[in-house]
């Protein structure tokens, strides 16, 4: 058990020097480069490829994978934080903004990979409302992308990275379960996993506090 906890704080602590490593152009918040799409396709690829190339958001798709993979409920209750991203990314068209949004989105990632790491079963009342009030967050970041654009590459934004999140969701549970064969929450994958997202989400919530302060 020593020897879990261990690797747990290793991969922790190693996650902002691989957040840092990542950290090229290609990881921007703007799949088409900034540019708001203006195409069916455009917006299609553009949902597609936001929660690919925000390592935030795709760290916090992936510890929703593996919160829900050792529940009775694995393919409904992503659905919760797929919804949420859909409602907080028209919140963000619809012009409105929401409070500290980035360090929400940060903090939300270091909670859920807490979760993951504890190696404890989670209610799913718990999970869905974690993702409920995260989801809504992370779609208005998501939003940024496509304000300004017509209603036809809008919905195919929607559509994109609706069905990404979901795809990804269930692929990490599938790791979770089929590759790992993990048996349940305490494995020590899953958890080493929900370790390396948590130091994630902690390297996005320092920088984004320090943005704040020193604003």
């Amino acid at each position: 058990m020593k020897t879990q906890y261990l690797w747990a704080a290793a991969v922790t602590a190693a996650a902002p020097a691989f957040l840092a490593a990542s950290a090229t152009p290609a990881f921007a918040h703007h799949p088409m480069g900034g540019t708001t799409p203006e195409t069916v396709a455009a917006g299609l690829l553009s949902g597609i490829g936001h929660p690919i190339i925000g390592i935030d958001h795709l760290a916090f798709v992936i510890a929703v994978g593996l919160a829900v993979a050792f529940t009775g409920n694995r393919f409904l209750t992503p659905l919760a934080f797929v919804a949420a991203t859909i409602a907080g990314c028209l919140v963000q068209v619809a012009g409105t903004a929401l409070p500290v949004a980035e360090i929400v989105i940060a903090a939300s990632i270091v909670a859920l990979g807490i979760l993951v790491l504890s190696g404890r079963p989670k209610g799913s009342a718990i999970l869905i409302g974690l993702f409920a009030v995260a989801g809504l967050f992370h779609g208005w970041a998501y939003g940024e992308s496509i304000v300004g654009a017509e209603s036809a590459p809008l919905l195919a934004y929607l559509v994109g990275f609706a069905a990404i999140q979901y795809a990804l969701a269930l692929a990490a549970g599938y790791v979770a379960l089929r590759v790992w064969h993990s048996t349940g929450p305490s494995a020590i994958q899953p958890r080493l996993a929900g370790a390396l997202i948590a130091g994630i989400g902690v390297a996005f919530l320092v920088e984004n506090l320090e943005a704040l302060i020193l604003a």
